[in-house]
């Protein structure tokens, strides 16, 4: 399955789009399924961050991310399937459960996903931090950008048999982090568009703070083979963003955002 990746990728290459190398790391052979080279964007994939097991960061009351990322992705698959009803929309998770990471990029693959939209919940240990970000794969441009990767990468550790499914990756390894960055080149392109409309819209629409598009080594989005996107809603170690985001009100704004965003987005590709 890696030589039909590296085909599948070389006749992209050939077609303008440079620079891409691929890492020889597992990819489970049944788990890949390279979606259409169409632009028209049939099936979606939504992942709520975390889950079961793994609460993600927490508030200072107490709210979890792992809840707060749930409401607001059924919100967001919601508003996607009353405007396109023809559009497929799939969750990685839609109860509490543990979902590991290579499984949640699994499930985009398999359904031949046009588009994978991760949902995430951020935290800092200043309390005055606030606002939203969202990542793509690629290098990192900063040590702030790397250590995010690390800490939502480091989920595999409560994975059974993890060295084994991410051929030894090392969750804390900053080489290991750039070699994953170059996998996601080819949707690097359209990733950066969306990610660019989702941050567009926080800051026009819900008037929030901005830290702009980023990249980093995220493994969910490292192994998804379509444009993909991390977005980080908010940061619940600020009080004020963990009532937000708690909030009904909060979280559909939320979901509202990234929903006009995702409009944007199709009607640019498409047309």
């Amino acid at each position: 399955m890696l030589n039909f990746l590296k085909g599948f990728l070389l006749i992209l290459m050939i077609g303008g789009l440079t620079g891409f190398s691929l890492p020889q790391i597992g990819i489970e052979p049944d788990s890949v399924a390279v979606a259409s080279a169409s632009t028209n964007i049939r099936t979606i994939v939504l992942d709520a961050g975390h889950g079961g097991k793994d609460p993600g960061c927490s508030g200072p009351s107490g709210v979890r991310e792992k809840n707060i990322a749930l409401k607001i992705v059924l919100a967001l698959g919601k508003k996607i399937k009353e405007e396109y009803p023809n559009i497929k929309v799939y969750y990685t998770r839609q109860t509490d459960v543990f979902v590991n990471l290579h499984e949640r990029s699994a499930i985009a693959n398999r359904n031949r996903a046009n588009l994978f939209i991760s949902v995430h919940c951020n935290s800092h240990p200043s309390k005055k931090f606030k606002g939203t970000e969202t990542y793509t794969m690629g290098l990192h441009k900063t040590g702030e950008n790397l250590d995010v990767a690390k800490r939502e990468n480091s989920v595999i550790l409560q994975e059974r048999d993890y060295k084994k499914t991410y051929n030894g990756f090392d969750p804390n390894s900053p080489l290991a982090h750039i070699m994953m960055a170059n996998y996601q080149s080819a949707f690097m392109n359209n990733s950066l568009k969306f990610a660019q409309k989702i941050e567009r819209q926080f800051k026009r629409y819900s008037d929030r703070t901005s830290y702009g598009v980023k990249q980093a080594g995220f493994l969910v989005l490292w192994e998804t083979a379509m444009p993909s996107v991390l977005v980080e809603v908010g940061f619940l170690t600020n009080p004020n963003e963990e009532d937000y985001l708690s909030s009904s009100d909060g979280q559909d704004e939320v979901a509202k955002s990234i929903f006009r965003a995702f409009k944007s987005y199709k009607e640019e590709i498409e047309n």
